[in-house]
């Protein structure tokens, strides 16, 4: 269903688009990270805070190494400072591309289960599906940060993946 150069290129397009958004985001002040600007999650710092949440879910799930240290409840909370979500936010892309970049075509394949705490039981999925699930969780979230950046009078990268550049 997916190969392992999908998920390796997109690891690199979730790097380079955080970058682009934390290069924004730095360029803003406090109040205009966590104003709430009527996004589902209200706040830059919030959805951010969600999506890193969400990656770090994830990649428990995939790699069975550290999950993010606060619950589904707290997810728009992980960090309030602004520096220790930046720091946060590089770890986490560089583990979301050691692993890509140790996949074989075997490990995209097969069921995964796992406890969903958002549905309250077991959940068994294809570990294809809830690999192109990860990644599309990125791309919706980050639309949305692109938005309120933007809406901020901020200038972040283009997001189309053929503008990507080669060394990410």
């Amino acid at each position: 269903m997916i190969l392992v150069e999908y998920c390796q290129t997109m690891a690199r397009y979730n790097a380079w688009q955080h970058d682009s958004v934390s290069r924004c985001m730095s360029a803003l002040d406090e109040a205009e990270r966590v104003k709430d600007r009527g996004a589902f999650f209200g706040s830059l710092m919030a959805t951010c805070n969600h999506l890193l949440w969400g990656d770090q879910l994830w990649m428990s799930r995939f790699d069975g190494g550290y999950g993010p240290t606060v619950d589904a409840k707290d997810n728009t909370t992980l960090h309030s400072d602004f520096q220790r979500y930046l720091d946060d936010r590089q770890r986490t892309n560089a583990r979301i591309r050691r692993w890509a970049d140790q996949l074989t075509q075997i490990d995209l394949t097969g069921p995964m289960v796992w406890y969903s705490g958002v549905l309250k039981r077991s959940v068994t999925k294809p570990k294809a599906i809830c690999i192109m699930h990860f990644f599309n969780h990125q791309i919706h979230h980050r639309g949305q940060i692109h938005c309120m950046l933007t809406a901020a009078g901020a200038t972040p990268d283009d997001s189309d993946l053929f503008i990507m550049p080669q060394e990410t």
